[in-house]
């Protein structure tokens, strides 16, 4: 359940990416389209942990002590950063309309929105969840999110998107909470 909502968290990103890109796009985007931008979002939000697990495994040792309050103070920061960028957002765009992103455009939005997961990454080495495992299902989530989103997105406008970068804002701030009050109060 843990990964499933670590998956979700770092996948709203690129669902209220997703979200104004399908909100904006004109024609309409089709679902080859949706898929083609979830698969570049899913894939950038998979590789992502990787690099940010290679780096916690290297610092391991060093954490040890201190890795409860890393995770919540990195989980809670991107949290937090997600939901004031969301409330910062303007609708400066509402009336422009574009094609879906594609190419270099697509995949610099794909790696912005996954900065996060690359932090996030950091801490599967402090969460004992299977790396691997733990990439495939955040890039899967986030490829489904994504692609929902693009579709969802030409329908409800891109207030959605705002709203769902701040729920996944909280989702993060709660996880990074759990495991700090797990290794405080629980020898976790």
């Amino acid at each position: 359940m843990t990964l499933f909502l670590l998956a979700l968290g770092l996948s709203m990103d690129s669902l209220a990416a997703a979200l104004s890109q399908g909100a904006a796009a004109r024609p309409r985007p089709t679902a080859t389209g949706a898929l083609r931008v979830g698969i570049a979002f899913g894939a950038a939000q998979g590789l992502m942990p990787l690099v940010g697990w290679a780096l916690g495994l290297t610092f391991a040792s060093v954490l040890h002590d201190v890795d409860h309050w890393i995770a919540f103070v990195l989980l809670s920061a991107i949290g937090v950063h997600m939901i004031y960028d969301a409330r910062g957002a303007t609708d400066s765009t509402a009336g422009v309309h574009a094609p879906l992103a594609s190419g270099l455009a697509l995949y610099a939005a794909a790696i912005a929105t996954s900065i996060d997961a690359g932090v996030a990454g950091v801490t599967l080495t402090l969460m004992d969840l299977p790396v691997l495992v733990s990439c495939a299902v955040i890039g899967i989530v986030t490829l489904v999110c994504a692609a929902t989103g693009v579709l969802v997105g030409s329908m409800a406008g891109a207030l959605a998107g705002r709203r769902a970068q701040v729920l996944g804002g909280f989702v993060l701030i709660g996880i990074g909470t759990r495991i700090l009050i797990e290794h405080v109060f629980f020898g976790g």
